[in-house]
């Protein structure tokens, strides 16, 4: 059984109308709930809403990948909640997922050392293709190539990352640039994976290749190969 905790600060989740109407149950709900589906994965969500963030060193010694989503509330993240999950990832072995604009939050920046800062040009929002670039890669298996988004939140380069040990994925949006959307890192003992797509105003994380390399990020991340 694989551990997972999927986080969100829930904030727009609870205010903004227009992120509600696509996620009624809450982002982190329904990416839990569909990884609920594999009898082999177990799921608990927390939030900013919790004591501790939802987050105590007794409870993530039981987590195996953590998935992180957080966009307006980074700086809610307290240092020492930061650090129980840094220690865990490089010292531990965990594995952490770190979606969409949790490229800005203090985990991912902690783990990566750099500003993590990106382009986002005008238009905004547009459609999306996610390109294979290692068809071989485990996070890639039975991916179709290209995965086609039809709205999405353009990021451009550049993306201030180290250079990654994997580059799984690059976008192409319209009228916008390309962008490194799936990077793979080692850190220490554990496994780090950043992934581009899941603005909250579109219902990208509905979509089955979207949740396909989703499952694929944690039984990577844990070091587990996917069964069928």
């Amino acid at each position: 059984m694989i551990k997972v905790l999927v986080w969100c600060e829930n904030i727009q989740n609870k205010t903004q109308e227009d992120v509600i109407a696509v996620y009624p149950e809450g982002m982190h709900n329904t990416i839990a709930n569909f990884l609920r589906e594999d009898p082999d994965i177990s799921v608990e969500v927390a939030t900013l809403d919790d004591p501790n963030c939802g987050i105590t060193e007794e409870k993530i010694a039981n987590i195996d990948v953590v998935l992180w989503w957080g966009h307006v509330g980074h700086n809610k993240v307290p240092d020492d909640i930061v650090e129980i999950l840094y220690t865990n990832v490089v010292k531990r072995g965990m594995g952490i997922m770190c979606l969409h604009s949790a490229h800005y939050s203090k985990i991912f920046k902690r783990l990566m050392g750099t500003s993590c800062s990106l382009h986002i040009p005008p238009p905004g929002l547009g459609a999306e293709k996610l390109w294979t670039l290692l068809p071989g890669h485990p996070i890639a298996q039975g991916i179709p190539n290209p995965v086609e988004i039809e709205t999405e939140e353009c990021y451009n380069e550049f993306f201030d990352i180290p250079q990654p040990d994997e580059l799984v994925f690059n976008a192409a949006f319209v009228n916008c640039g390309s962008f490194r959307a799936g990077a793979a890192y080692h850190r220490g003992r554990g496994k780090v994976f950043y992934f581009q797509p899941g603005h909250e105003t579109v219902p990208v994380y509905r979509q089955k290749e979207i949740q396909d390399i989703i499952f694929n990020a944690v039984y990577w991340a844990n070091n587990k190969t996917k069964n069928k």
